[in-house]
């Protein structure tokens, strides 16, 4: 992951849009992490991937709620 300064993320705006497109990019000020600009794209895909296992943890809890019973007499 490449690592920018604040000053010249402010300075280079345009060559830091560039960088995100091809790879995240961490905005540094006075040494610590403060932000990360990243494409749409990567954007879309982690959020699609982090909601995808939402509702799989929702289906399961669901699952295990209503047939509960049912999943222990068949595991017996």
């Amino acid at each position: 992951m490449k690592v920018m300064q604040a000053t010249d993320a402010k300075n280079r705006f345009g060559e830091l849009l560039d960088d995100a497109i091809s790879e995240p990019v961490v905005i540094q000020k006075n040494g610590r992490d403060v932000a990360v600009v990243m494409s749409k794209a990567e954007f879309d895909r982690r959020y699609a991937s982090a909601r995808g296992r939402e509702l799989v943890e929702k289906y399961h809890d669901e699952s295990i709620e209503r047939f509960g019973s049912l999943y222990e007499a068949l595991s017996k």
